[in-house]
């Protein structure tokens, strides 16, 4: 008899902390919500924004592992909500704004004395949030993600143009915020300055519809 006590026990305990860890997921709510996970439904046609979180940068190094490369403390991305199924499920976006402010970017590469710009091209791109927090951003049919950025030099301005497949990321309840680490885009074109490979790591808090926090159910 305490054999069986002390396995359930052991068996609710368990369940109990898979419970707490499995990511937030109500049936009948939809996957994107306002007010708390479960909360109020994200309409199709919304406008959702998100800046850098507080305290962090976006970077693109020449390795995962590194430190060369650019860094920009200001960023922020919009995206309208074109898809937004009951929970479990996978809502999508179209983003259609990716911005850095290249006064708050800073390059360490060697020959580079500063950054003019940063663009992200061939917008809009397709995003879909899953209900497990599972984060993937594609570009058009035959198009590719890509991103163009103008560093000075002593001897003039360079462009380095960097493409990458798609994007993968995860999304926290947390903090409402969207994280990509180390994803790879390989150089296009540009200077023996640019490096050939970035690594783009940002992390977007709080995501937020009409200044509300969105969740992922």
């Amino acid at each position: 008899m305490r054999t069986r006590s002390l396995l359930a026990l052991a068996g609710t305990a368990t369940a109990l902390a898979l419970a707490v860890a499995a990511p937030a997921s109500a049936d009948g709510s939809a996957v994107l919500t306002t007010g708390g996970a479960g909360g109020t439904a994200v309409a199709t046609g919304d406008t959702l924004t998100a800046p850098l979180a507080s305290g962090t940068s976006a970077t693109l190094y020449s390795s995962a592992t590194g430190t060369s490369g650019v860094k920009c403390t200001s960023s922020q991305f919009t995206a309208t909500v074109t898809g937004n199924p009951a929970a479990p499920g996978t809502a999508t976006e179209s983003v259609t704004g990716h911005t850095f402010d290249p006064s708050s970017c800073t390059s360490n590469v060697t020959g580079v004395t500063g950054v003019s710009s940063i663009t992200v091209d061939n917008l809009p791109y397709t995003a879909t949030v899953a209900s497990d927090g599972a984060l993937t951003v594609s570009p058009a049919s035959g198009s590719t993600i890509q991103t163009t950025v103008k560093l000075r030099t002593l001897l003039g301005t360079i462009t380095c143009v960097y493409q990458a497949p798609s994007l993968t990321g995860k999304t926290d309840n947390t903090d409402s915020s969207i994280s990509f680490t180390n994803q790879k885009f390989t150089k296009s074109s540009g200077s023996s300055l640019c490096f050939a490979n970035g690594y783009f790591t940002a992390k977007y808090a709080p995501v937020t519809d009409g200044g509300s926090p969105v969740y992922v159910n």
